[in-house]
């Protein structure tokens, strides 16, 4: 990847501009000998690279009507002392067939498959899973719910333009989060016009030098009003970012892990999480971590007593390495308690859960039935 293309790589993440000849507003924004045609044709090498996995709308699934659920679980992965692909390549076929799951991992620790879900209720989210049950090998699921969101930002910059995750959508403190909302925002109901809109958006715009005129020819609508409620939805937060969606591994980004760290000491049920003080501290300063893109508090389950989790970066595995000791070497700085019950250490137990395999990753289109 070029100079030039990264410098249109870091606008176009969160800035992809909404209006009808997008590519010549680029350019101008860009200044020198950048035309609409060599923008677009910049971009569209981008895309066909696979760096760029689309460009659409990042709605916010709750604002929505939805909800959206990090499930894990356990597939199978030896047979007779030997390792056995099968269960996992059966469990990944299935998923590949539900639209509602988006993400699905194999990641380095006894629950070793991590997907994400999103669906209208909680209902059919138990569904998908009974349904992943009966059809593939995979045990022991947990439906986990996030309690309170610190940081979600999947914007990756280079170094030059506030290095590596910045931009991200912050929270002073945590954003908490139940149950889903109707789908009245902002004092409005969507209409069936809204829902359509959405649909459109939540996927990849075509690849012209109109995409919103086409788009608005697939659904009948008038450009100015498409481009108005789109700016709107972003005014809003219902949808969090208007860009390119990238590949974080073409992108420079090739190493990744989930890192979950125990910040609540003795806990009594997966209802009660003690030391709430220390998980909105330590969710504070991780979120302000340019390493990490997400920061969730979670309740523990079985097994797996860690309650806040966060997704980390880096271009090298010793700079990943690197920054999550550095993380947590800092949480044990900031806070004031003890984090731990071992004795003669502040530094959080904490499970580091390395990105193995990559089954699937697509973005969810709602409103599918308008």
């Amino acid at each position: 990847m070029t100079d030039l293309e990264q410098q249109i790589l870091d606008i176009i993440q969160d800035g992809f501009p909404i209006a009808e000849r997008p590519y010549a507003v680029l350019a101008e924004k860009l200044g020198g000998s950048w035309t609409e045609l060599s923008v677009f044709d910049a971009v569209e090498r981008l895309r066909a690279s696979g760096i760029i996995r689309r460009i659409g709308g990042v709605y916010d699934s709750r604002k929505l009507g939805f909800v959206s659920r990090l499930c894990a679980g356990v597939v199978p992965a030896v047979s007779n002392g030997a390792k056995d692909d099968s269960a996992l390549e059966k469990f990944a076929a299935v998923v590949a067939g539900i639209p509602a799951i988006t993400h699905n991992y194999v990641r380095s620790h006894h629950y070793n498959i991590w997907f994400t879900v999103i669906a209208e209720n909680e209902q059919f989210v138990q569904k998908i899973i009974d349904k992943l049950q009966k059809e593939t090998d995979v045990y022991n699921v947990h439906i986990l719910a996030s309690k309170r969101m610190f940081k979600i930002n999947t914007v990756m910059k280079s170094d030059e333009c506030q290095k590596n995750l910045l931009n991200a959508q912050r929270f002073g403190g945590a954003a908490s989060l139940g149950t889903a909302p109707s789908l009245e925002i902002a004092g409005k109901v969507l209409t069936d016009v809204d829902k359509s809109r959405i649909r459109l958006l939540s996927g990849d715009i075509p690849h012209t030098l109109t995409p919103f005129t086409d788009l608005c020819d697939q659904c009948s609508c008038n450009l100015d009003e498409f481009l108005n409620d789109a700016r709107e939805d972003l005014a809003t937060r219902r949808m969090r970012r208007f860009g390119a969606v990238l590949r974080h591994q073409e992108a420079g980004f090739a190493h990744n892990a989930m890192v979950c760290f125990d910040m609540g000491g003795a806990v009594q049920s997966a209802d009660v999480i003690q030391s709430t003080d220390a998980v909105q501290s330590a969710g504070e300063i991780l979120a302000a971590n340019s390493h990490v893109s997400h920061c969730y508090e979670r309740a523990p389950f079985e097994g797996f007593p860690y309650n806040l989790y966060a997704m980390f970066h880096a271009a090298s595995a010793e700079e990943l390495d690197h920054a999550i000791a550095g993380a947590a070497q800092s949480l044990a700085q900031s806070l004031a308690q003890p984090l731990t019950q071992s004795v003669g250490c502040d530094i959080p137990e904490y499970a580091v859960l390395h990105s193995v395999r990559e089954l699937k990753k697509t973005s969810f289109t709602f409103f599918v039935a308008v």
